[in-house]
């Protein structure tokens, strides 16, 4: 099982406080660093300051600062940038990261933050979501020398380049949620990986399988999609410890367990084997506390090692 770091961002962290977690993340062995996309902060106990930080311009730094981690974004909203302009950001990147970059992409949720910024946020988005998705892998598919154009309900392209290309053959495309078909559809016509964020722990199996079904129905191989979810983590070498932490990010302890990947190493050793035999293939562990660096640390230590 694969382990990935996902940070947010927006509830208060600069560039440096990135780089210091991504460069953690490569120093220790995890698989990658992701990021959210998000450009205000959520609820009442942080102030979100220094600001939000855009997502694919950190990436872009990131790129030339580690070596071998993922990077990615779980996930960026349709509703930000259009498919033109995303599809050269993130091939622009994948090239300044040598071929180590992967897309999320979703319909967007956070009104507020929409609102706040002056970034228009339509009610009916996943239409958006699925000509982003074909706008994107149709841009990148096409032979150098050829065009692309698209003509859809809301995205036309005439005559494009489609360049740049990205290094990698084909940049990993994540699309991950909850709902029952249209979401499952959509991974399974355009998706490398289906990511199940913050799930009820007894849904997951249910859900892939719902993304396996959707698989067989266009005529794709199930097991051609990684199948991944993401979870807060909070860990400790003991129950004090752990109990601080989980203070530091504003969460019960039992909470935590409940929903998350929470406790001590064993304790969370015991429920990555449970989501394993779900069949999840990879978990992005969700850091809210940035300047705990020891916390990766000892996952890195005390958890990887007894993973099998």
């Amino acid at each position: 099982m694969r382990l990935r770091i996902f940070t947010e961002p927006q509830q208060g962290a600069s560039y440096d406080d990135l780089l210091a977690v991504a460069q953690a993340t490569e120093t220790l062995g995890f698989d990658a660093f992701f990021r959210s996309d998000h450009y205000l902060a959520m609820g009442d106990h942080v102030t979100g300051l220094p600001g939000p930080t855009d997502a694919w311009t950190t990436l872009a730094g990131l790129a030339r600062e580690t070596e071998r981690i993922r990077l990615g974004t779980l996930v960026s909203s349709v509703t930000y940038r259009p498919p033109g302009v995303l599809a050269i950001q993130v091939a622009q990147v994948d090239q300044m990261s040598g071929g180590r970059v992967e897309l999320g992409l979703g319909t967007g949720w956070f009104e507020q933050e929409h609102l706040a910024y002056g970034i228009p946020f339509p009610a009916k988005r996943f239409g958006m979501l699925e000509e982003q998705l074909e706008v994107i892998t149709g841009l990148w598919e096409t032979p150098v020398g050829q065009t692309y154009s698209f003509s859809g309900e809301h995205y036309t392209l005439v005559d494009s380049p489609a360049l740049p290309k990205p290094t990698q053959a084909r940049v990993p495309v994540i699309v991950g949620g909850g709902g029952a078909k249209r979401t499952p559809a959509m991974a399974a016509r355009f998706a490398t990986e289906f990511n199940l964020p913050f799930p009820e722990f007894a849904d997951i199996a249910g859900k892939f399988a719902g993304v396996r079904a959707a698989c067989e129905a266009v005529g794709r191989d199930p097991q051609e999609l990684v199948y991944s979810t993401a979870l807060i983590a909070v860990a400790g070498a003991d129950e004090a410890e752990f109990s601080r932490r989980a203070a530091a990010v504003g969460r019960e302890p039992a909470e935590l367990r409940e929903h998350g990947l929470a406790g001590t190493a064993s304790e969370v050793v015991d429920r990555l084997g449970a989501l394993a035999d779900d069949g999840v293939e990879c978990v992005y562990l969700q850091i809210m506390d940035l300047a705990d660096l020891d916390h990766l640390d000892f996952i890195a230590r005390e958890v990887v090692p007894q993973l099998g």
